[in-house]
């Protein structure tokens, strides 16, 4: 069953969102398993969201697995998930 991720980076910049993106991309697992659709900006508080769409929580929690640590070496230590269902997920055709 797909999910809904998002993720609640307190104190999070658009800086770091960029360099964990590229660092991201560039890893030989990416893009990883399971992965849907992803948007992120800023939340309106000082700090940075991510909303994902995943095809199950085991795959969103592999992936947090190997990112890791590229989020700690780019100082992205403190994140707040929540993992919801997804009843439906549509993609622009």
């Amino acid at each position: 069953m797909a999910v809904i991720v998002t993720v609640e980076i307190p104190g999070g910049t658009q800086a770091q969102y960029e360099e964990n993106t590229a660092q991201l991309k560039a890893a030989e697992w990416f893009p990883p398993a399971g992965f849907i659709a992803h948007a992120a900006g800023p939340d309106g508080t000082g700090g940075w969201r991510v909303v994902d769409f995943w095809e199950s929580e085991d795959d969103f929690l592999a992936f947090v697995e190997n990112a890791r640590p590229i989020f700690e070496r780019n100082g992205m230590r403190t994140m707040i998930p929540k993992v919801q269902e997804a009843v439906n997920v549509m993609l622009r055709q």
